[in-house]
């Protein structure tokens, strides 16, 4: 079981793996090895999440999520297959406690009068040095 959030946890039989070979440099071992590990997570299919959640984690990260609803995560930093597989179910437990994190309300705020007269004098030496770059019509 994947621990996510206090009461939200996913069982590992939900994920699937998927492996292929791995780019970049590496000689040998690249051509042969799979060590490229992707980790899909059907966000439909899963029991984990409510379906408050699920809409959540579909509005926070639908840029990582298909059409088909699975989000996947994919590493291929390590040379073993192993630790990239751990190292992609760990991200993935990252994103989902990312996107299930209740954001805090934002309190309205005023400025300081420092910070209002600040505005004020950096806009007039603005305007001031914008009216130095005019060209004056006694100096043509």
């Amino acid at each position: 079981m994947l621990e996510i959030a206090p009461g939200v946890a996913i069982a590992e039989e939900e994920l699937r793996f998927e492996v292929s070979r791995s780019g970049g440099p590496g000689g040998q071992n690249v051509n042969k090895v799979e060590t490229r590990v992707a980790v899909c997570l059907d966000l439909q299919a899963t029991a984990a999440l409510s379906g408050e959640q699920k809409q959540r984690v579909r509005e926070r990260l639908h840029t990582r999520i298909s059409k088909a609803g699975v989000l996947r995560v994919v590493c291929q930093v390590h040379r073993s297959q192993s630790a990239n597989r751990e190292e992609a179910v760990r991200r993935l437990v990252e994103l989902l406690r990312g996107a299930l994190a209740e954001e805090a309300p934002r309190v309205a705020t005023r400025p300081t009068r420092a910070a209002r007269e600040r505005r004020l004098r950096e806009k007039t030496l603005a305007a001031r040095r914008k009216a130095l770059r005019r060209t004056r019509p006694e100096d043509e």
